[in-house]
């Protein structure tokens, strides 16, 4: 060999190593790259679970019970067959099964071993008490011989990863749905906190009015006098009324999550109480002397 193909071969060593350091670079790069969006979809989703779990607990949803330590089920309760256990004698004891008939090898000295020029040959190999043969599970092939189950294929890190992240990505939006509808009240959710304030607090005066018209209807036949019905007009009803409001307005007006205890107009309600009740009176007593 000469010395140019020396040379040639030297070259050719020379840049094989370069390229394998090249891709070996390339390569502690791209899981460089791979570890970084692991640990970020991690971060992300443990302040996700956190968040998940501050919105269970806003909406009184309790975390579902850990898994048992071993995720296998009872081996002896799955497994089909006759159940062992020990005998008086405190050894293992076997349930005998019924007499079989000749030839299928259950307990006589045939089958196999029963079969001309097989002198000596057992059917079945003996197995000693309180063992149970395991068969290995295997995969049929269309020809119906048994044959080991394939090996799943490989996948690739960074699809995997792309698809966590859109799962991410999806659980967020998701996420800050939920956190819009927790921020709504039960009641009248798409009304304004004051509109909301204003018609709790002039239902519950509408109702005190019905009981004054079921007081007045009472003080007509004599059962209630003057002065209780005169100081259920002027402040019993109303307060009634107001506190109602306010216990509504504290019980169902109250998003599931916020910030803080929100409005609940207390001026503006006792003022709608304590003025509709008495004008429903008014009200009435017009009606009952124009209609006379």
């Amino acid at each position: 060999m000469s010395f140019e193909e020396y040379a040639a071969l030297a070259r050719q060593l020379t840049e094989q190593h370069r390229a394998g350091e090249r891709h070996a670079a390339a390569e502690s790069a791209r899981r460089r790259d791979l570890h970084a969006a692991a640990d970020y979809l991690q971060q992300r989703l443990t302040a996700q679970g956190h968040r998940l779990d501050q919105l269970g607990r806003a909406i009184g949803v309790d975390q579902p019970p850990a898994a048992p330590a071993s995720g296998h089920p009872d081996e002896t309760a799955a497994w089909p067959g006759p159940p062992s256990g020990p005998g008086p004698t405190g050894d293992t004891a076997t349930v005998s099964s019924p007499p079989a008939a000749p030839g299928t090898g259950g307990g006589v000295p045939d089958g196999a071993a029963g079969a001309p020029g097989r002198t000596g040959v057992g059917a079945y190999p003996e197995v000693p008490a309180g063992e149970t043969r395991l068969a290995l599970p295997t995969a049929v092939s269309p020809a119906g011989a048994g044959v080991p189950a394939q090996r799943a294929a490989a996948v690739d890190p960074a699809v995997e990863l792309e698809l966590a992240r859109r799962m991410a990505d999806e659980a967020d939006r998701h996420g800050q749905q939920a956190e819009l509808l927790a921020q709504r009240p039960a009641l009248l959710p798409t009304w304004s906190p004051l509109a909301r304030a204003v018609a709790v607090y002039a239902g519950c005066g509408a109702a005190a009015g019905v009981l004054m018209l079921v007081l007045v209807l009472a003080s007509g036949v004599g059962l209630v006098d003057g002065f209780t019905l005169g100081a259920w007009i002027c402040a019993g009803l109303p307060a009634v009324a107001f506190f109602a409001g306010y216990l509504v307005l504290g019980r169902w007006g109250r998003p599931a999550m916020v910030a803080g205890t929100p409005p609940r107009y207390l001026p503006l309600g006792f003022l709608i109480c304590f003025l509709l009740v008495p004008m429903a009176y008014c009200g009435y007593l017009l009606l009952v002397r124009g209609l006379r």
